[in-house]
């Protein structure tokens, strides 16, 4: 179960490295409270505490829930971020890549 907990770290530090970099390229947030926290607090300090939050409670899950429960938490958390993260950044960033070449 550690390769699953791993995977969602990974995915979580994939997507605040994708987000800063994406609004560098000057696209935007989809998440509306992360957007208005990127206006109270700033870009980087707002995904540092979205992203230490999140990376926390996959900690906590994976420490304190039963191994069965926290096994299937955790590959759906990981289908959810390859859906709606990973794939739609993969995709921008490709496009962008192409235009480059």
């Amino acid at each position: 179960m550690y390769h699953l907990f791993a995977l969602n770290v990974a995915l979580q530090m994939f997507d605040g490295i994708a987000t800063y970099s994406g609004l560098r390229e000057g696209w935007s947030e989809a998440n509306p409270l992360l957007r208005h926290t990127f206006l109270a607090l700033g870009v980087g300090p707002s995904l540092l505490l979205f992203k230490a939050k999140a990376c926390g409670l996959l900690v906590l899950l994976h420490r304190l829930a039963p191994a069965y429960l926290a096994a299937h938490v955790l590959r759906l958390l990981a289908a959810v971020y390859c859906v709606c993260s990973l794939g739609p950044w993969l995709a921008k960033f490709l496009a962008l890549f192409s235009r480059m070449v």
